[in-house]
């Protein structure tokens, strides 16, 4: 017998929970797509990303995923035999660079593993070793959704500026665009790619390019960019359909203006706040289950975990009965290993990965946890006792 007969708890890190507003903006009928409202609704969303990403650049939306996010970035501003910089911290930034060599740049790749941020002394050699500025683009991810590591994206703009190199810097912000702090003029980031179904809270299916000045002067100079890639026209529409090089998607720009929506109701500063508090309650649980020395945090330093997602260890440990039981008996549905490989973590069978974006409140979480305990008792995993009570108690001290 199942107990899971409520609603799910998709505690994968995308697609997140999507909450009922944004279904129940997107079940309607479809609109005119040549006039009226649904320009309207598109060109807010547009803005109100803008003002979210606190960029003077334009946001340029594709009907795709992230994947599709990082090739219109490549196709608009680099040219085959061009020589990119990528510093990859996980899963997505190896995938990153290896769009980048499919798409026949010559790729500079540092990997830093999967348990830690960017070496900042490394990336400052690196730059250093380029006097002829062959590299025209530094490429990272701010959290790797795989490794759940957060790099520290003003720091590497500022070690970038510091060592005077023109190259662009393009960011991956997919995993935590709208829960991890993210300020692309401030930190002096060229180009940032997202896409709707995390922080953002709607159905897979929609991505964005964020191109600031210099990102956008360069993009104009390049002429042979797939048309369907090509953000140009995107950027200013002769008319409405050049936004998508077709038909909008009109159904995903419903669902976001409604999770835009609750955002600014929230208010900026407080999104930020609570993912703060609700990754905080994972890793008080997290410390709790580490008694044992079987559970671990991926990422060992705080301030190198995103708020957005944490993934968790448990090396030598097959975890794949403990997902699997979870998802029967209590309806949680937790992300999998991705990307890990090697006997240390039983190529991502030791590895789960706990989401606590968007649409998220302590009920919701606390639940997720303690039925997470539930599964190391069926199971049969090694844990150290009272990681929910200390995650209500971390919430208790830092609720306002």
């Amino acid at each position: 017998m199942s107990l899971a007969q409520g609603r799910t708890h998709l505690a994968t890190p995308g697609p997140s929970i999507i909450p009922d507003k944004v279904l129940e903006a997107m079940h309607r009928a479809a609109p005119n797509i040549y006039e009226g409202e649904i320009i309207e609704i598109t060109e807010s969303v547009l803005k109100d990303l803008t003002s979210f990403a606190k960029t003077s650049g334009d946001a340029i939306l594709y009907v795709a995923n992230g994947h599709g996010a990082w090739e219109a970035a490549v196709a608009n501003l680099f040219d085959p035999g061009d020589t990119v910089l990528v510093m990859a911290t996980g899963q997505f930034g190896l995938g990153w660079a290896d769009l980048c060599k499919k798409m026949n740049l010559n790729v500079i790749l540092v990997d830093f593993g999967f348990e830690k941020s960017v070496d900042h002394e490394k990336l400052t050699t690196t730059l250093k070793n380029d006097p002829y500025y062959k590299i025209k683009g530094i490429f990272t991810v701010q959290t790797d959704t795989a490794s759940s590591v957060l790099n520290n994206i003003k720091s590497i703009a500022h070690t970038i500026d510091t060592c005077n190199h023109p190259a662009l810097f393009l960011v991956d912000s997919i995993a935590c665009f709208g829960c991890d702090r993210f300020e692309m003029d401030e930190w002096g980031v060229d180009i940032m790619v997202t896409a709707c179904q995390k922080g953002l809270m709607t159905p897979p299916g929609i991505s964005y390019c964020f191109v600031g000045n210099k990102a956008k002067k360069l993009s104009k100079l390049k002429i042979n960019v797939p048309p369907y890639w090509d953000w140009k026209p995107r950027m200013n529409p002769k008319i409405f359909y050049e936004r998508f090089f077709g038909t909008a998607p009109t159904h995903h720009i419903f669902g976001q203006r409604a999770a835009l929506d609750m955002m600014i109701s929230e208010g900026r500063e407080n999104i930020f706040r609570r993912h703060k508090v609700l990754a905080g309650a994972v890793w008080a649980a997290l410390e709790k289950w580490g008694e044992e020395n079987t559970i671990k945090p991926n990422i060992k330093k705080q301030m190198q975990r995103s708020t957005a997602v944490t993934t968790v260890r448990a090396d030598g440990y097959d975890l794949t009965p403990l997902r699997q039981w979870l998802e029967l008996n209590t309806g949680l549905v937790l992300g999998i290993g991705l990307g890990f490989s090697g006997s240390k973590y039983l190529d991502g069978k030791s590895v789960f990965r706990i989401a606590h974006m968007g649409h998220l409140n302590p009920v919701m979480l606390l639940g997720a946890l303690t039925s997470i305990e539930a599964g190391f008792l069926a199971c049969k995993i090694p844990y150290g006792k009272g990681g929910a009570g200390a995650s209500a108690q971390f919430i208790a001290r830092n609720a306002y």
